[in-house]
């Protein structure tokens, strides 16, 4: 028995908020935003929606689309930094609840921008021992909950958005989860990085006038170190299965910047018409970028079932990670 990725949705927020918008909050141009990041515009929550309510959209649509009723999940798990709730409880068990789904394995993981190839992982593992049928999984972030808008470097990339999946079983090969590799080094922790807030600085006056609370990247180092290690990622992977680029019907790389993704794909000779870009219009959403670009595809018609994907990702930690799918 394989784990089979068997649908997958994805919901916005109705707000968005554009490069020209920004040029009246910090010193920008659209031209340096888009030139640095090739952002153009990103959506933003409204503040009395939360990471739950666009997770919830999103998994009302996969699961629709899975063919399945909700009570046949026996398993959620959602990949997010930003939980509705510090510490507790989990925004999947928010999830469920939301979703009516009782009596069932839920909880988050937390790995930055790879969260949803990491989920995607332990989803495959449990399915094919036979532990779970039928998991939900879910890369949601709001992240505008997090960012200093006052900060250019960063307030320019960041978006809010949700994507979700269910995984499923089948007897049939070329309809499984091939392979998922996910590695961390956390040796470069303090290159993007939450640093306020938890047991290390704990919520307080003077924590919240240094706004530690918001997240922080050195860019420059970061994109180095990422292109390398994605790069290196996906050629393991490849090699690994015995595959080369051209049997990749669909590239869909963590949309982070379109630099990082340009460098990556050229390094890879990914050709373009195979390399899915969502960063124009939703800018980076961190674990929800993966789901939310696959989905785009899909609503275009672009994906088939059969069709073998390739996720690609970098996240916080560093997380990094990798995965051959195909479309069941």
């Amino acid at each position: 028995m394989y784990a089979s990725f068997k649908s997958i949705g994805a919901y916005v927020p109705k707000k968005t908020l554009t490069n020209s918008d920004l040029e009246k909050i910090v010193d920008t141009t659209d031209e340096w935003i888009t030139k640095r990041t090739g952002i153009k515009n990103r959506h933003i929550a409204d503040d009395n929606e939360f990471t739950s309510d666009m997770a919830l959209e999103a998994s009302k649509i996969a699961i629709e689309r899975a063919g399945i009723n909700k009570n046949d999940i026996d398993g959620i798990i959602v990949a997010t930094i930003t939980p509705d709730n510090f510490c507790m409880p989990s925004t999947a068990c928010v999830l469920a609840d939301k979703l009516g789904i009782y009596n069932v394995m839920a909880f988050d993981v937390s790995a930055a921008c790879s969260g949803f190839v990491y989920i995607l992982n332990i989803a495959k593992s449990l399915i094919e021992s036979g532990a779970n049928k039928n998991i939900l999984i879910v890369g949601a972030e709001k992240l505008s909950s997090i960012i200093d808008y006052e900060d250019r470097s960063t307030c320019v990339i960041f978006g809010d958005g949700a994507g979700a999946a269910i995984i499923g079983t089948t007897e049939d090969k070329s309809k499984s989860i091939l392979d998922v590799h996910i590695s961390s080094d956390g040796r470069y922790g303090d290159l993007l990085i939450t640093p306020g807030g938890g047991s290390a600085r704990p919520c307080s006056v003077d924590m919240l006038k240094s706004r530690a609370q918001y997240l922080k990247m050195s860019g420059n180092e970061t994109f180095k170190i990422a292109v390398k290690t994605l790069s290196e990622d996906v050629i393991n992977i490849l090699a690994k299965n015995k595959l080369n680029a051209n049997a990749v019907d669909h590239f869909i790389p963590h949309q982070a910047n379109l630099r990082i993704i340009e460098a990556v794909r050229s390094k890879l000779n990914f050709p373009k018409e195979k390399t899915v870009l969502t960063i124009e219009k939703y800018g980076n959403t961190s674990a929800a970028s993966i789901p939310m670009a696959l989905n785009d595809a899909y609503e275009k018609g672009n994906i088939k079932k059969g069709e073998l994907m390739l996720f690609d990702t970098f996240g916080g930690g560093f997380t990094w990670g990798s995965a051959l799918v195909y479309f069941g």
